[in-house]
């Protein structure tokens, strides 16, 4: 009965992700009937020609961009809230979000100090990805090598909070001494957004999305063995530190790659596995891997369809909605339970 009732709330889960999807592609400033969005995504032409040009290759990217970075921020803090046992992890902390915005903030602030012409070359999309996914390798590397020679898991978070305030300093010395169109420049991309990627881009970032998912599946079993602890863990033959690096790899591949594509996002990784675990009161990830995928999904095409005003030319900072639009909600229904289920 039991395994019934889960498979129905996943098949629940998929047809939202379905629905929620199609209402992110017609909704816009252009409105375009779901009719419409039905027949381009099938291979048939839409009434419009400029219809079909705006799905394809502006709206359906950006809602699997979507798709990809709210699920994959999802199961980043998923990971990181068994990992280090603490319901206030989330998936940059490790310092992977402050890593890309040292590197974002030394291309956008520190690229004048070549010279004008140095700085048009790189001022590109694909330098923003490389500088941000450079700064995130250089902390990943340096957590990992952490995590090698340290036995103790909350040193490894203490060190990944260490590096975020370092990396914050040096972002703050370079926006000191940076004109304001730098400046500027770096704060748009602070925002997040899920609508710049091209199609390959996209491919890119589902490749490392689909790698880290891969990790995290093979690594459930584990999971479920550090909920009790790590000596608890031990007990049971797990392998304590090959388990810890397999972990923070995964994390690391999610949340660094969507944060090189799609800039930091916040509130998603750290709210939606509470959310999912007030709608689920399982502490098995065997449960709780799929559903924090779908969930995180759901929220952030939610937040994107508020974020992009329909009916106006205008759209807001993804950020701001993810944090005003989820906060309340998280707020409520722990304030209603009374207390985390973690």
């Amino acid at each position: 009965m039991l395994k019934r009732t889960y498979i129905l709330g996943i098949l629940f889960l998929i047809a939202l992700v379905i629905f929620t999807s199609m209402l992110n592609i017609s909704l816009g400033s252009v409105k375009i009937p779901f009719s419409e969005v039905f027949a381009s995504l099938t291979g048939q032409k839409a009434e419009k020609e400029t219809w079909n040009y705006i799905i394809l290759n502006y709206r359906l990217p950006k809602a699997l961009t979507a798709i990809i970075s709210g699920s994959g921020l999802a199961l980043s803090g998923l990971l990181m809230q068994t990992l280090f046992r603490n319901p206030l992890a989330g998936p940059y902390v490790l310092g992977l979000s402050s890593g890309a915005s040292l590197g974002v903030a030394l291309l956008f602030m520190g690229a004048s100090i070549f010279g004008a012409t140095a700085s048009v070359i790189f001022l590109s999309s694909w330098s923003l990805v490389m500088a941000s996914s450079l700064g995130s390798l250089l902390v990943l590397l340096a957590v990992i090598l952490a995590s090698i020679r340290l036995r103790d898991t909350m040193a490894i978070l203490i060190i990944g909070l260490m590096f975020a305030s370092f990396t914050a300093a040096i972002v703050s010395v370079l926006a000191y001494f940076s004109p304001a169109s730098q400046l500027q420049q770096y704060v748009f991309w602070s925002y997040g957004s899920l609508g710049n990627l091209a199609w390959d881009q996209v491919s890119i970032l589902g490749l490392f999305w689909f790698a880290g998912i891969l990790i995290s599946i093979f690594s459930i079993k584990n999971l479920n063995s550090l909920l009790l602890g790590e000596n608890y863990a031990r007990s049971l033959g797990t392998n304590i530190q090959k388990n810890r690096f397999l972990i923070i790899l995964a994390t690391s591949l999610l949340a660094g790659s969507i944060t090189a594509f799609a800039g930091p996002i916040a509130f998603i990784g750290l709210a939606v596995p509470h959310l999912i675990r007030q709608v689920i009161p399982s502490a098995n990830h065997v449960t709780l891997v799929p559903a924090v995928l779908f969930g995180g999904a759901i929220l952030m095409l939610v937040c994107d369809m508020i974020a992009q005003l329909p009916g106006s030319e205008y759209s807001l900072p993804i950020n701001a909605i993810t944090s005003i639009i989820g906060a309340p909600v998280v707020i409520w229904l722990l304030v209603r339970k009374r207390k985390f289920n973690f």
